[in-house]
């Protein structure tokens, strides 16, 4: 299924961070945690979560990949993955991530099981791990390649894998008071090679979510959301730290959280993230995947992209 999006996705030939879009990625869809890769076919590849319609809270089911050759038509390709093909979980389909290696496909996400009771968290069961999907083509089907978690301790989620330019798998998640921790993974990714490694953040280790790590001229950057609301970053020369703390590149919109990536497709640098923006029919906003143009300083710095006024969605593609 073809899907136009009405010449708002940017030209690349604008300037850059000239345009604030939105991708309309399908009638009665609510994307959010976007996970945005170029493989060899030379497409943009997009995994995203999938919010229920007018969701009040995070319970979701699967995951779904689109595909672009130009960012101005897309291609749905419908449930990279669901929950119900799961033996180990039912529930909290978040923020995946994607990988290709050794001629395979990777689905890295998510997922668990139990009640988050945010009157009384001691009542709480939830639990979450990392699970691993593989494919021979990148929109899937997805098969659960372990039939479990990565591991069950400690509490998981919002994988982001880096595999550097030697080849080796590093896994950085969010991790319930386990966050700033790496892992390395063996070369299927379908086991961790190692220990957890605690990273050298400089001193500062503020609350976090979402985390992503790319590299570019030689420098590594750690990214995420500070107080799951600020995009902010770290760079380091090495993949597993030290890192030293270079500040916020796009500042919250409100109380709301952002999840994120960021890529290189054809010479332009690009930011994908999450708005959360007001919804015909929902009694709260809902979120919605946007794209910015993302720019370098010559020290390397990220320069700081102010955050779009909340806006209504632009309508579905039928």
């Amino acid at each position: 299924m073809k899907l136009q999006l009405c010449g708002l996705l940017m030209s690349l030939a604008l300037p850059l961070g000239a345009v604030t879009n939105l991708l309309p990625l399908g009638a009665g869809l609510r994307t959010a945690d976007p996970s945005a890769h170029v493989w060899p076919d030379g497409q943009l590849w997009l995994y995203t979560s999938h919010d229920q319609e007018c969701q009040q809270d995070f319970h979701m089911k699967d995951w779904l990949v689109f595909s672009s050759h130009d960012l101005k038509n897309w291609t749905s390709h419908g449930v990279a993955l669901a929950v119900d093909q799961l033996s180990w979980a039912d529930d909290y389909a978040w923020a995946p991530d994607a990988a290709y290696h050794n001629g395979k496909y990777y689905l890295i996400f998510p997922a668990g099981t139990g009640v988050k009771n945010r009157q009384d968290p001691s009542k709480s069961t939830k639990w979450m791990g990392i699970g691993v999907a593989v494919s021979d083509k990148p929109q899937g089907p997805f098969k659960d390649a372990i039939g479990g978690p990565l591991w069950r301790t400690p509490y998981a989620n919002d994988p982001a894998l880096f595999i550097d330019d030697d080849g080796t798998p590093w896994l950085y998640f969010h991790g319930k008071d386990f966050d700033y921790y790496v892992v390395k993974l063996n070369d299927d990714l379908t086991a961790v090679a190692g220990d957890f490694i605690k990273m050298d953040m400089g001193g500062y280790e503020p609350k976090m979510e979402g985390p992503w790590v790319f590299k570019r001229n030689g420098l590594y950057y750690f990214t995420m959301p500070e107080q799951n609301r600020d995009l902010a970053y770290y760079t380091a020369t090495s993949p597993t730290g030290p890192w030293r703390y270079r500040g916020i590149f796009m500042p919250r919109d409100g109380e709301q959280n952002n999840h994120h990536s960021i890529v290189q497709y054809q010479r332009q640098w690009l930011l994908f993230y999450h708005q959360w923006l007001n919804t015909p029919g929902c009694p709260r906003p809902q979120r919605h995947v946007a794209v910015e143009a993302l720019q370098f300083g010559a020290d390397g710095s990220i320069k700081k992209i102010q955050r779009p006024s909340r806006q209504a969605p632009f309508p579905a593609q039928k």
